[in-house]
């Protein structure tokens, strides 16, 4: 027993020092808001979660803009994302959740900035920085296949196009309503149709996507000079009452 004690309490040269940095190395850094100073392992355990999460949610949305949702199966996501089917289900209930949270994860923080812009001043600039969110950000990045998928698939899942309405374009639709009325009043616009189709003034952003999605390589689409167009016949009212 001596022996043994004397070997537990024998300093060690610490020859794994090496080991815990290359592990750590390997995980994308994370934010991690409000996380105790001292709580090393959780704080490394939420990030290693985070970016399995993160590398789920890239997988599929490579799946599904390539098959599609109907076709899109758990298994290849799985696969791309380099994870055991099963572990998709630690954060995901089914496909449709999975596919919902890719919707939030993109598209509602584009809303939601929408959301914040000026609720006084002129209407027409603001409309435009609404206009120019949409084809920068959107129009402009994979986000356009969420979008694109969504119209494909809508018809057929009841469910995913109600989401997609309460999530995104409820809430767009409102910002425009809100923007339209105050244009109105202000006599920038002149024709009260637009407060009651609010859908006129984003037709060139379904415009965009269609033509982006099947005719872009055959006649390129400038979809920003079509929406500057679009705005300038829209206002155009305004100005001529």
């Amino acid at each position: 027993m001596a022996e043994h004690s004397d070997r537990v309490a024998r300093p060690r040269p610490a020859p794994k020092a090496g080991r815990p940095a290359g592990r750590t190395a390997t995980v994308a850094p994370m934010a991690n808001p409000a996380a105790p100073g001292g709580a090393r392992r959780p704080a490394g355990r939420a990030e290693r979660s985070a970016a399995r999460r993160a590398d789920i949610l890239a997988a599929a949305l490579e799946e599904f803009a390539a098959c599609g949702f109907a076709a899109a199966r758990l298994d290849d996501v799985a696969r791309r994302a380099g994870v055991a089917k099963g572990t998709i289900y630690l954060y995901f209930q089914d496909k449709q959740a999975l596919f919902e949270e890719l919707v939030r994860a993109m598209l509602v923080p584009h809303i939601a900035a929408v959301e914040a812009l000026p609720a006084e001043g002129p209407v027409r600039p603001v409309v435009e920085a609404f206009l120019a969110h949409i084809v920068h950000d959107v129009l402009s990045t994979r986000l356009a296949d969420v979008i694109r998928l969504v119209i494909a698939e809508g018809p057929r899942f009841p469910a995913l196009a109600e989401f997609y309405y309460r999530e995104v374009v409820s809430r767009a639709l409102a910002v425009l309503d809100r923007l339209l009325a105050r244009g109105v009043a202000s006599g920038e616009i002149g024709n009260p149709a637009l407060v009651h189709f609010p859908q006129l003034v984003v037709a060139p952003v379904l415009m965009g996507l269609i033509w982006g999605g099947m005719f872009q390589r055959f006649a390129p689409l400038d979809v920003a000079a079509l929406m500057r167009a679009h705005l300038d016949i829209l206002f155009a009212s305004g100005r001529a009452a």
